[in-house]
């Protein structure tokens, strides 16, 4: 069966919803308990000014650490050429840049529209090139937007095409508002491969609707190979106050571990780190209904097949 690679992306996309700023060494045992479980991919955090978000302030450090983990891809989020550049000073093995495809929402957010936005996409390639490190771009908004609506999925196709001759050499389609039926996720992926081929690996999915799950096994059927997810749905939603945010990671590896799926992820052990976040966040909600659950009383046996 097919191997999925799980990108954790809680340290990042989930820390930064939150208010409450986790201590570092909290983020270093979060980090090195989910290697330590077969998470092959963590996002640790993103190089945006610490005064806009000081929950990322630690992001070098933690990227440092991250490095020593064997086996770890490392990987944060920037925000332009500025942050690219702190990321390869840094140290990490690559990192992403989000682009916005509703033209009001980029503005309102990065004060760039998409022509602005594609020539940052350039700079930062040529900054990933140079250090040898691994540039993908998050197309988000994809399937949705909370200013404009719909966004038409030709827009989706040209500027993800566009970020691939610009110097991505990876894209992801980001549900960032929580719009997206598993039909749509059909339709899209299977649109933007027609153009860009398996560059489109990813998908960054949200709960925020119950859809989560059923859009990562779309997306899945549609030759997607990575998923991101977030330990314990970390970070809520901010448009759909007390709905999960990012799919929980939990959830996502018993799903593909009991269907066959490869992730290299030990659940059991998977299940136990969420303490680490409990006992630094206890004011935060986590979710998951696996963690409630536990796993079925045949797991093991269907892993094993």
């Amino acid at each position: 069966m097919t191997f999925i690679t799980i990108s954790e992306v809680g340290p990042r996309d989930g820390l930064q919803s939150i208010k409450p700023v986790m201590p570092l060494e909290a983020k270093k045992a979060w980090i090195a308990a989910e290697a330590a479980c077969g998470v092959p991919e963590i996002e640790v955090g993103s190089f945006v000014p610490p005064s806009l978000l000081p929950q990322m302030a630690d992001t070098a450090e933690l990227v440092r650490f991250a490095r020593g983990i064997p086996g770890l891809n490392v990987v944060a989020l920037v925000p332009n050429a500025k942050g690219a550049a702190r990321a390869v000073e840094a140290g990490v093995h690559g990192f992403s840049a989000p682009f916005s495809m509703s033209e009001t929402h980029s503005i309102r957010n990065v004060r760039k529209d998409h022509a602005q936005m594609i020539e940052e996409i350039r700079a930062m390639g040529r900054i990933a090139a140079e250090a040898g490190v691994h540039f993908a771009v998050g197309l988000s908004t994809a399937f949705g937007c909370t200013i404009e609506g719909a966004v038409p999925q030709a827009t989706v196709v040209r500027l993800a095409a566009a970020s691939i001759e610009a110097g991505a050499k990876e894209l992801s389609l980001s549900d960032t508002t929580g719009y997206a039926d598993p039909a749509q996720v059909r339709r899209l992926v299977r649109a933007v491969r027609a153009e860009v081929g398996e560059a489109l690996t990813t998908l960054h999915l949200h709960n925020t609707r119950g859809l989560g799950l059923a859009n990562a096994l779309a997306g899945l059927d549609e030759g997607i190979t990575t998923l991101d997810a977030s330990l314990g749905g970390l970070g809520g939603c901010p448009y759909a106050p007390g709905a999960s945010g990012n799919l929980v990671t939990e959830d996502l590896v018993l799903m593909l571990n009991a269907m066959g799926y490869k992730t290299g992820i030990d659940l059991e052990k998977l299940l136990k780190v969420r303490a680490i976040l409990a006992e630094a966040l206890p004011e935060e909600p986590l979710y998951g209904f696996t963690p409630d659950a536990g796993v079925m009383m045949d797991y093991q046996e269907r892993i094993a097949q």
